[in-house]
């Protein structure tokens, strides 16, 4: 009898390549990450140096917490609230932060901070050519714009009112029509509020835009000189309620101090 082999039918089955991993997925990451940090790199460089010095402070400090000075107001902006015990603080973070100004040698001798009864005064005065406005004009030059936009990006994390004045000096305005120094100097602190609050103040900050024309004189004695021509931001004084002036809660308090112990009369002797 014949002997056959046996017919065997082998059948491979379809599915898919052997695994590669996800070594290609973190090759992949690495180069998106990179493509983010150049372009962030890029846009920093053409970017303004305020922005430039803002993303560095926070990556110094990303809580932002080492600028609180005793405000315990959160999400509204404020660093601290300035009162006649920290003004001084707040004169020298402003004077810090104007020598980050690229013509602050320049500009120096005229700005000037004095602390007042009304709060802090800071004034930017002009000279004959005109060092913060056109000469004549409301329109402020490239100094001025950008002096008054990091004033107003320091002052709007502020809760303090502000209040704006346009001063001039006594020399007549040369113009046709009406308008003249009284007109000038109220529309040099109104182009002053407009810029403010275009960079940083609060709509509600601004409590008092005025202008004095040659009312009041940096320099009475020489009425006619450059520097009586300035804009005077006041950051005034918030009022601080001591405790111990408050009054009690209750009326426990009032009641006990206004009852006094009435003095134990002798008893009556007996004949």
């Amino acid at each position: 009898m014949d002997q056959t082999r046996p017919i065997i039918i082998r059948k491979k089955k379809g599915g898919h390549g052997g695994h590669h991993g996800g070594a290609w997925k973190v090759a992949y990451a690495d180069f998106v990450t990179a493509m983010m940090a150049l372009f962030i790199v890029l846009w920093l460089l053409n970017s303004s140096k305020q922005v430039q010095e803002a993303v560095g402070g926070y990556f110094k400090d990303p809580t932002g917490t080492s600028k609180r000075v005793g405000s315990n107001m959160l999400g509204a902006g404020e660093n601290f609230i300035v009162t006649k015990d920290n003004m001084p603080k707040l004169k020298e973070q402003l004077q810090q932060a104007m020598r980050q100004m690229t013509d602050f040698a320049k500009l120096q001798s005229h700005i000037e901070m004095t602390v007042t009864t009304e709060g802090l005064r800071i004034e930017l005065t002009e000279s004959a050519a005109g060092t913060f406005f056109e000469s004549g004009s409301a329109q402020l030059n490239g100094d001025g714009r950008e002096i008054i936009v990091m004033l107003a990006q320091e002052l709007g994390k502020l809760p303090n009112k502000l209040s704006i004045e346009g001063h001039t000096d006594s020399k007549p305005y040369v113009t046709f029509g009406n308008y003249g120094n009284w007109e000038l100097s109220s529309d040099r602190a109104n182009a002053a509020r407009r810029l403010m609050q275009g960079n940083g103040i609060r709509g509600d900050q601004v409590t008092q835009v005025r202008g004095f024309a040659d009312q009041r004189l940096r320099k009475p004695a020489d009425p006619l000189d450059p520097s009586n021509r300035r804009i005077s931001l006041i950051v005034q004084y918030i009022v601080e309620k001591d405790k111990e002036d408050q009054a009690p809660v209750d009326g426990e308090g009032a009641e006990a101090k206004g009852k006094e112990k009435e003095p134990s009369k002798p008893a009556a002797k007996k004949n």
